[in-house]
């Protein structure tokens, strides 16, 4: 397929929120809670309500359901067979998952035990990440982006090797306990990219399948299934029905947006209509489940689609179909194009900052205007640092 018409044909707007959903991701995890307003943070588990916070990351999860169906085609138009998109489907997945389990082991980590500290440890799992993962150019040198790789590798099996864990008598390695926002985002898009390829695109089946995902969803914050914990500790996330409920809206839209069929001003009346409806039940939801993103329940699920739904409209009428995308956007649609590299980079400045005893002073106030405004900056600094990352052809791409 041409290059150029594959540029032209990719949809801004999905570029624009996904970067949008990162900033307020790196915002949010930033804040120093004893200085900001309780609506700005995550909820507590057995608290009916929501913060910012707590739409953020199932605002990022829908615009991954959105991609999807775009990757796909690609795969498709650049000659793929299904074999080979279920092959790299695999593994994008096990990567997320896999980078997802290291990360939320470090705060588990027992330094004497370990015999390192862990931000030390931390710090080589994120240059070993970024050298295994990294997108080399296509130049001449693939021997030594090779052997970078490999280096890579060989240091995230050390790191695995001498990680423990608890304590001496009872000295434990590298649990799941949860998969991290990284494998819940990598579960997530297994359903999605498996469901697009499988199902071919098919609104109606999509939807079914959609409808499958949100009894399991409200069977299990009901306590009325409940899965053996060896099926639970690994397929938890997609048994739960709560993330690929969320996903498979995002799915969804992506086929209606790109179908050639509906003009641009049903699609925006189609998703105005999905987005108000999904609102709505998640109120009406309610009446029995508590709003919970910890808790996963449905009606957060469908309060935080409605809002990820009309959020994405408005973004959609305003730069794909008024052609409003000025300067405004370069950022964040840069920051959509990158979105791995975006999330982690920070993570690298922040152990280094830690490991080297170096506070941040925003971070030790009770102003909030102080504590808001620093992170906000920190957000912003944080996309223009993973453009100086791109920029010297360092750049995650799964």
């Amino acid at each position: 397929m041409n290059v150029k018409k594959v540029a032209s044909e990719r949809i801004l707007s999905v570029d624009i929120m996904r970067g949008l959903t990162l900033l307020l991701m790196l915002f949010v995890n930033d804040l120093f809670e004893p200085g900001v307003p309780a609506w700005l943070l995550h909820t507590k588990v057995d608290v009916d309500g929501m913060g910012l916070a707590d739409w953020v990351f199932p605002g990022f999860l829908f615009i991954v359901g959105v991609s999807v169906p775009y990757a796909i085609r690609s795969r498709l138009n650049e000659g793929e067979s299904k074999r080979q998109i279920i092959g790299h489907i695999a593994v994008r997945t096990l990567s997320l998952l896999i980078i997802g389990v290291y990360i939320v082991n470090i705060e588990r980590l027992n330094e004497l035990l370990t015999g390192m500290s862990r931000y030390a440890w931390a710090i080589l799992l994120y240059v070993g990440v970024f050298l295994i993962w990294n997108n080399y150019p296509d130049r001449q040198e693939q021997r030594i982006f090779f052997a970078l790789k490999g280096l890579g590798l060989v240091i995230m099996l050390i790191l695995a090797f001498i990680f423990r864990a608890g304590e001496p008598g009872n000295v434990l390695w590298l649990e799941t306990s949860w998969w991290g926002i990284l494998g819940l985002i990598g579960w997530g898009y297994f359903v999605a990219a498996l469901a697009s390829l499988l199902l071919n695109g098919q609104i109606v089946a999509l939807l079914c399948l959609w409808i499958f995902f949100v009894i399991l969803n409200v069977l299990s914050s009901s306590g009325t299934l409940v899965w053996p914990e060896m099926i639970n500790s690994v397929f938890g996330v997609v048994l739960d029905g709560n993330i690929p409920s969320i996903v498979l809206i995002g799915v969804i839209v992506g086929i209606l947006i790109k179908s050639e069929k509906l003009a641009k001003e049903k699609i925006v009346f189609l998703i105005s209509l999905m987005g108000t409806f999904s609102l709505l039940l998640g109120f009406f939801l309610r009446n029995w489940f508590i709003l919970s993103k910890i808790g996963g329940t449905p009606s957060w699920a469908f309060v935080c689609n409605g809002i990820s739904l009309l959020i994405y409209v408005f973004l959609y009428f305003l730069v794909d179909i008024k052609r409003y995308s000025t300067r405004w956007g370069n950022l964040f649609r840069f920051a959509g194009r990158n979105s791995l590299t975006t999330y982690l980079a920070p993570d690298v400045i922040y152990f280094v900052c830690w490991g080297w005893g170096i506070s941040f002073f925003y971070k030790q106030t009770s102003s909030q205007l102080l504590a808001i405004g620093g992170s906000m900056i920190w957000a912003f600094l944080m996309l223009g640092f993973a453009w100086l990352l791109t920029r010297m052809h360092i750049r995650l791409k799964l």
